[in-house]
């Protein structure tokens, strides 16, 4: 579908009334195939939508809220643009159902229709609300590197192996990462974690073209697959993961992962941004 009819970046009245019309996938193929990504895909992966405004009536009329935890599979065909995405989630604010599980079912089963694949969700109930706390990346910071940067459109040819680089296996993080949305323009920040295991990459290129997405437009699953891409090209690692953290907006927050077949997903931390 047209992202020109997309609800984002329109004026669009609130639903009153359940709808799952309203949920608006959009096609991963024309962004891959701009990327070279052909099928099978080379990474493994999802997109974790984390959803802090969720809410239906139980069966005698009462309000119910939880935080909920979706999975999209990366080799989804589809992902949904995420305002088409929380005015569906409200289009269930007065909607009677008998218990969460029938929330779930309900709302798992629209979802996966729209993304052409199953796709998970589990409820945190307001009972267990202080479990939902904020932690940090694991890993080594690149932010505190002192270089110059020039660059604001991802630019490949920033990255690079280190001088006579050993074989090495680390994780690196950084807050500095930004893009844009396609639709309206407003940023997106967000924080990164790499992983892998190859010859040492240079943190000072690595950190240059982190920093060079900061013009970019670009949806958030598409940035991170550019990313893995981008470093699998220039350094070739036997393992790789990259995985962003983007901050929340309209109550949700999207933080894709990819990774070569065989590594363990990441844990699916809340940051303090978000």
């Amino acid at each position: 579908m047209s992202l020109a009819n997309a609800p984002l970046g329109h004026d669009v009245a609130y639903p009153d009334h359940y709808d799952a019309t309203l949920l608006f996938p959009i096609d991963r193929a024309a962004n891959r195939g701009a990327l070279g990504i052909a099928t099978p895909l080379p990474f493994t992966g999802q997109d974790i939508w984390n959803a802090y405004e969720l809410s239906w009536l139980n069966a005698r009329g009462k309000p119910q809220v939880a935080l909920g935890r979706f999975t999209v599979p990366a080799d989804s065909p589809r992902i949904v643009e995420s305002k088409s995405f929380k005015l569906y989630l409200n289009s269930l604010n007065q909607t009677r159902l008998p218990d969460a599980r029938a929330y779930i079912e309900r709302v798992v089963a629209d979802v996966s229709a729209a993304v052409g694949t199953p796709v998970g969700l589990e409820l945190l109930p307001s009972d267990r609300f202080a479990d939902a706390r904020v932690g940090v990346l694991p890993g080594e910071t690149l932010d505190d590197l002192d270089i110059d940067i020039d660059r604001y459109t991802p630019d490949s040819a920033l990255l690079r192996c280190a001088p006579d680089a050993g074989i090495v296996e680390e994780t690196l993080t950084s807050e500095l990462l930004k893009s844009n949305c396609p639709v309206t323009g407003q940023p997106d920040w967000g924080g990164v974690q790499i992983s892998y295991r190859g010859r040492r990459i240079d943190r000072a290129a690595l950190l240059s073209y982190i920093v060079s997405f900061r013009q970019h437009t670009e949806f958030h699953e598409h940035c991170v697959e550019r990313m893995f891409m981008d470093i699998m090209a220039a350094c070739a690692p036997s393992a790789l993961c990259v995985y962003a953290r983007y901050t929340r907006r309209g109550g949700l927050d999207i933080n894709p992962w990819r990774a070569t077949p065989g590594m363990a997903a990441p844990a699916d931390i809340r940051t303090a941004r978000q």
